[in-house]
């Protein structure tokens, strides 16, 4: 799979993901470091990619009007840190047959996953 990371997302999930074999897009160090949530999210769409995010303007507004697009995750947790972060990401690396990602939105809280279509 495909991921890109919203410049508000650990760095430390792109290990995991890459040893599992997954494609990773972060723009920060580059150019592009700074853009608009639209212009990023641009950016991930032209990749193919599943966005990661931790900014609830994703799940709320972007999903609803940047369709088509190749699946978004919310991670909108009471203390974030980048642990718990791994923690949901891990999470749902093990339970990807549940998700079709396309046009779909996850918003992972604390103690649940709601899928938006």
């Amino acid at each position: 799979m495909i991921f890109f990371l919203d410049e508000n997302f650990p760095k430390k999930v792109i290990s995991l993901l890459e040893k599992q074999g997954h494609t990773v897009f972060d723009i920060r160090g580059t150019t592009q470091e700074g853009i608009s949530d639209t212009e990023i999210f641009s950016l991930a769409k032209k990749e193919k990619a599943i966005f990661l995010t931790s900014d609830k303007d994703f799940y709320h507004t972007i999903h609803l009007t940047e369709k088509p697009h190749f699946g978004i995750i919310v991670i909108a947790l009471r203390q974030p840190n980048s642990g718990s972060i791994i923690d949901k990401i891990t999470w749902v690396l093990n339970n990807l047959e549940k998700f079709s990602f396309n046009n779909e939105c996850l918003l992972i809280t604390d103690k649940k996953c709601t899928v938006f279509k």
